[in-house]
């Protein structure tokens, strides 16, 4: 016995650290059936910011943002037989228990997933966030990925159709779930329907089973301790034919994106041909408590006081100005409000370095809201851009707090991920994720300077009004941006546009309506009924985006000097050159004659349509879209369309504003009158 245990101790002392366990504690580990109660020794291959714990608790996330962590049975085991390589893929059963932990109650960032995979290299490209490590945007429905999966997930991404936050799901070669399902289980007992919440910290229970010949997979859960129920929750047909050659490596997989969140397994087991060896419940590893927002911070202000008392007694007078100098160098504010937004809060310090101290050298741009700077962060070696202004900006406290609580809680595609902030004395820092193409409108103003072609302007186009149509209609409230425009749109690395700087929106239900505010915006974008309501609305932002169409058709600032020296408003010249028949002339001379005819003139119609002086006139951002995606007929103009500048003259003149806007036949602008022109130009409206 004595030899046995020394030969256990020097097996343990040779296994290189931290990645792949040997083997002890397993039960018929021939490729055939295993089980893990506990994982302490467990012959699995970690990576990522997966960990074995010292009690044998398997943590697959930690509560750091934007990691991934897999844990993955060592070798590829068979999934069909010697004499069936051809055939259905053989019968298996594994049943799992996993806790999912978060820092605040009922907030988590994604969830776990057990997998059978053809090859471990797909892991490598995976992103973390709402891939879950599994997957990433540019392989989603790629049938060569080879990955079935079953997911739970505890964030309800639009993009993946998830059906809540709270859900089980079994996915193909794509988090788009073929089958899912809200998470919770049968009781025998009633009958009826439990709920379970995947974040509740508590641990589960899981049993997935494939019948080969049915192709049919079974998934069942239960809080631990219960169990296993007769009614399973999800049944569903995949034929695992297409995924599963001769051998899949098997595991589990999991991601963190923005709140801080950690995922375990407590014990696994798996079988071929045969229900899954039960787990020994007594055996499992108890989970580790969950440390609060306020019991973290009496740890640091118990640090804290320990650390002055030993300054005090220990330093020299000259030693405690030194690092009092260093600490005002650093020093932060913190107030009230801000305690919802703590996990996503960047230190002064990390932001000083990453930036090279703010250093001209690293300045992206500069403007009346304050400056962008490109920085590098130490410890995760992440590209950044850090927007830093003053308490005194046009951009102030207000308008900070908006965009912190707006933007951080937004997912999509063609909008600027806002990963956290910071505030010291007199200034606020956001932290974005970084841009590497700069703002769209350096490539449409800068002399001599990189131009889009028409195809690249179309994608940017369409992108932009996605992401407004996310914000109006598909995000759980409804948002207006309050500042489309060309400096406000990011272009990535592959050129798609991101809709940015939130720093001026509003956020209200749905069912209810913004309340009325100071006008704000850009001049040459902001709606005519601003000037007279005051109140934003979707109507207001689809202005907005009318005048952004026009911009990046006609390479045109919204209002322009033209060869006369005259001050001229791009929507009036669009629209004469349209009355005139002519409207194909105004598109920017760069693209040099290379464009889609019938796409830039919907663009331009498009353009006009939006920025109608009457709000009610203007399409949603809905119908916006199926123009642009060519399932609606081009937009018809109508010619009695009448122009803001057109609607002031004719007031002015004691025609009635409605019957204008109804039925007076279209004016052409070189009919007004120079003074009547520049004094709306000079008032913005």
């Amino acid at each position: 016995m004595l030899l046995l245990l020394v030969a256990q101790l020097l097996l343990l002392l040779l296994v290189p650290a931290g990645r792949c366990l040997a083997a002890t504690g397993l039960s018929g580990d021939d490729g055939q059936q295993f089980v893990y109660n506990g994982f302490t020794g467990a012959n699995l291959t970690l990576d990522g910011a997966s960990t074995v714990m010292p009690n044998g608790l398997l943590m697959l996330t930690d509560y750091t943002r934007k990691v991934k962590g897999h844990a993955v049975h060592p070798f590829p085991l068979p999934f069909r037989t010697a004499s069936n390589d051809t055939g259905t893929v053989r019968p298996f059963s594994t049943t799992f228990v996993f806790a999912i932990s978060s820092q605040y109650d009922d907030v988590s960032s994604d969830g776990i997933a057990f997998f059978l995979a053809a090859s471990r290299e797909v892991f490598s490209t995976a992103s973390p966030g709402q891939f879950l490590g599994l997957l990433n945007e540019g392989n989603i429905g790629n049938r060569s990925a080879r990955i079935f999966a079953v997911e739970l997930d505890t964030f309800k991404d639009y993009e993946l159709r998830d059906i809540n936050d709270n859900h089980v799901g079994v996915d193909v070669d794509s988090l788009v779930s073929i089958d899912s399902a809200n998470a919770g289980y049968y009781d025998d007992g009633i009958g009826m329907f439990q709920n379970l919440s995947l974040i509740s910290g508590n641990p589960m229970q899981v049993w997935v089973d494939y019948d080969g010949r049915a192709t049919e997979i079974t998934v069942t859960m239960a809080p631990l301790g219960v169990a296993r129920p007769k009614r399973p929750l999800l049944r569903t047909t995949v034929d695992l034919s297409g995924v599963v050659q001769n051998t899949a490596y098997v595991g589990f997989s999991s991601a963190t994106s923005f709140f801080y969140t950690r995922h375990f397994v407590l014990g696994w087991s798996f079988a071929f041909d045969a229900p899954a060896p039960a787990l020994n419940i007594s055996m499992l590893p108890a989970l580790p408590s969950t440390p609060t927002y306020t019991t973290l911070q009496s740890i640091v202000l118990s640090m804290m006081i320990v650390l002055v008392l030993a300054l005090v007694a220990l330093v020299s007078i000259l030693i405690y100005i030194c690092v009092r100098r260093q600490r005002l160098k650093y020093s932060e504010v913190r107030e009230d409000w801000e305690a919802p937004f703590g996990s996503n809060r960047f230190s002064y310090k990390d932001l000083f370095h990453a930036t090279k101290g703010f250093s001209d050298k690293n300045l992206l741009g500069r403007g009346g809201f304050g400056s962008v700077y490109k920085g590098v962060l130490r410890k995760t070696d992440m590209e950044v851009a850090v927007k830093r202004m003053s308490h005194d900006s046009r951009q102030g406290v207000r308008e900070f707090i908006a965009e912190v609580a707006s933007i951080g809680r937004l997912r999509h595609r063609n909008i600027t991920q806002l990963l956290g902030y910071c505030r010291r004395k007199g200034e606020l820092l956001l932290v974005y994720d970084y841009m590497k193409n700069g703002s769209l409108d350096k490539y449409l103003h800068t002399r001599n300077g990189p131009t889009l072609c028409w195809s690249q302007r179309y994608t940017i186009i369409k992108g932009v009004a996605s992401s407004l149509l996310y914000l109006h209609e598909d995000w759980e409230q409804v948002v207006i941006h309050r500042d489309v425009k060309a400096s406000n749109v990011l272009l990535d690395g592959k050129m798609n546009g991101r809709l940015g700087d939130f720093g001026l929106a509003r956020i209200y239900d749905h069912e209810t309506a913004a309340e009325t505010t100071h006008v704000a915006g850009t001049m040459g974008y902001l709606a005519p009924e601003l000037s007279r309501a005051g109140t934003p609305t979707p109507f207001s932002d689809v202005y907005a985006f009318g005048v952004f169409l026009l911009e990046v058709t006609c390479g045109r600032r919204p209002i322009f000097i033209d060869e006369q020296n005259n001050r001229v408003l791009l929507v009036e010249w669009v629209l004469q050159h349209h009355h005139n028949g002519s409207i194909l002339d105004t598109v920017d001379p760069r693209l040099g004659g290379e464009f889609n005819a019938d796409e830039v003139t919907i663009v331009l119609k498009l353009g006009l349509l939006c920025t109608y002086p009457s709000p009610n006139a203007r399409p949603i951002m809905r119908k916006v879209m199926q123009y642009l995606d060519h399932s609606q007929p081009p937009p018809d103009l109508s010619p009695t369309y009448i122009s803001y500048i057109m609607m002031t003259q004719m007031q002015n003149e004691g025609f009635d504003s409605h019957d204008m806007a109804c039925s007076q036949p279209a004016m052409s602008v070189a009919t007004l009158s120079g003074e009547s022109s520049a004094t709306i130009l000079r008032e913005g409206r």
